[in-house]
């Protein structure tokens, strides 16, 4: 494994450089923006487990701890912080009330080790296989209905407090169009605050769990439970998880490699790897599963620091974080109506970025089989399908959504092509300006030919980047 070198006096960043991953600035400076990556990853972190009550601590220290070893999987080249993937937040929520926490813990193991076993034969065949199998259209739809799947679940904590839901809601969208940068970044963590201090004010935290809680002991630990009849059944709801993590792991290495080095993207087959490992580890011992954040690419982009040694100290920092029972139960007695109003955005933008996917991905809607492709799964997530095959064995709407998009997708290509209908997928549509970035200068003049009606799409500009699953 390298050593980092130092970069330049280790005090100072160049306006035109950037300190790559086997360099580091001085130890005081570099622990300042490890802290800034805890921070960063904080809100997302906490959140997950919160909505879905599995105890922080644990999550906290899984965090830590699969940081610390992707970065030693990848060798020490890839800077990345694990923290809890929101994609797993519906599938657990399922898993828990239908089986409960050790069958849900079992359906994290196995989707780590199957993204593993996928690392593996990306490390050797590359990823064309991946892309012919999850082409945009699919792999949007998937991401999208996972967040929109979880809308009942939202208006379930939503109602329970609905003054103290609005306001966290308003928060969270107002920081993010009120500041740039890094707090317009953390809009979610900070609408969480917002709401915290909201629902202090209101009467509505329970503060008894947190005094009676240690100042420092070791988190609780829960082992998953593959032999219960139902588990079987619950895994299945955890295979879509699958391919939202390889998109998100392979959209990290890119973001990575375009701000540093174009060889850093041969480091894909460890980075999924790497996460499938530490997911597995998490969900062996009762956390949440983990994916790359995109919070962190916004921190190393602003601070041009993509050291992973600031990653080692952000995860022994979150790993020193979770050694306080008191500070798990504070995070714990968030309300209700807090989550609710942070969840009403989270899940909203997590569909949202499935239909950011087909932007980017330019998919030709014209087409019937890629209308019915993100039509039919849409609709079975939304509404919550269900299909019992019996034996205690149920598949849901996240399953049966993913499935239809495939299965569609690819019989309806096949059926197409065959009979020359011309209603097959025929690719991306030619590319009519920028799509995404930071937004153009409007007061130039409008190009020649194009009507003075509507927008130019040139100059549409896009949200921030506010989630891990966004880069």
């Amino acid at each position: 494994m390298p050593l980092w070198s130092l970069h330049g006096d280790g005090r100072t960043v160049a306006p035109d450089a950037v300190v790559a991953p086997n360099e580091r600035l001085n130890w005081p400076l570099t622990a300042a923006v490890g802290v800034q990556h805890v921070v960063a990853m904080f809100g997302a972190t906490f959140l997950v487990p919160a909505i879905t009550g599995f105890p922080v601590a644990t999550t906290l220290l899984f965090s830590g701890v699969g940081t610390i070893l992707f970065l030693l999987i990848t060798k020490n080249r890839l800077p990345s912080y694990l923290g809890s993937s929101f994609a797993f937040i519906a599938p657990v929520t399922a898993a828990t009330a239908s089986a409960g926490m050790g069958s849900a813990l079992a359906g994290i193991v196995a989707t780590g080790v199957l993204l593993a076993l996928v690392g593996v034969v990306v490390q050797f065949a590359g990823l064309g296989w991946i892309n012919r199998l999850m082409p945009p259209v699919v792999a949007g739809a998937i991401v999208a209905l996972i967040g929109f799947n979880l809308a009942p679940v939202a208006w379930d904590s939503y109602q329970q407090a609905p003054i103290t839901a609005t306001i966290t809601l308003v928060a969270v969208v107002l920081f993010s169009v009120l500041f740039r940068g890094f707090l317009g970044r953390i809009s979610i963590f900070v609408g969480v605050i917002v709401g915290y201090v909201v629902a202090l004010l209101r009467g509505e935290v329970d503060y008894a769990a947190v005094a009676d809680a240690a100042w420092i002991g070791l988190p609780s630990f829960t082992l998953p439970d593959f032999a219960s009849p139902g588990t079987w059944g619950v895994i299945a709801m955890f295979l879509p998880v699958v391919l939202v993590l390889i998109a998100e792991n392979v959209g990290h290495v890119r973001g990575v490699a375009t701000m540093t080095d174009d060889r850093v993207n041969a480091s894909t087959g460890r980075a999924l790897i790497a996460d499938g490992a530490a997911t597995a580890l998490a969900g062996a011992f009762g956390g949440s599963g983990t994916t790359t954040y995109g919070e962190n690419i916004g921190v190393m982009a602003a601070t041009r620091v993509y050291s992973t040694a600031a990653y080692w100290v952000a995860g022994s920092v979150a790993i020193l974080l979770s050694l306080s029972p008191k500070v798990g139960e504070v995070f714990n007695s968030i309300p209700a109506g807090v989550l609710g109003g942070v969840t009403t955005a989270l899940y909203g933008l997590i569909g949202i970025i499935g239909i950011k996917i087909w932007v980017e991905g330019r998919v030709d809607f014209s087409r019937p089989v890629n209308q019915y492709t993100g039509a039919v799964a849409l609709v079975i997530a939304i509404a919550g399908f269900t299909m019992d095959l019996g034996g205690g064995f149920q598949l849901g709407a996240i399953v049966l959504g993913a499935a239809a998009a495939l299965g569609i997708y690819h019989a309806g290509n096949a059926i197409a092509r065959w009979r020359r209908t011309g209603a097959d997928d025929g690719g991306p549509l030619p590319a009519v300006g920028q799509i995404g970035g930071d937004p153009q200068d409007r007061s130039g003049s409008r190009p020649a030919g194009r009507p003075s009606a509507g927008r130019d799409p040139r100059n549409a500009r896009t949200s921030p980047c506010v989630m891990h699953t966004c880069e």
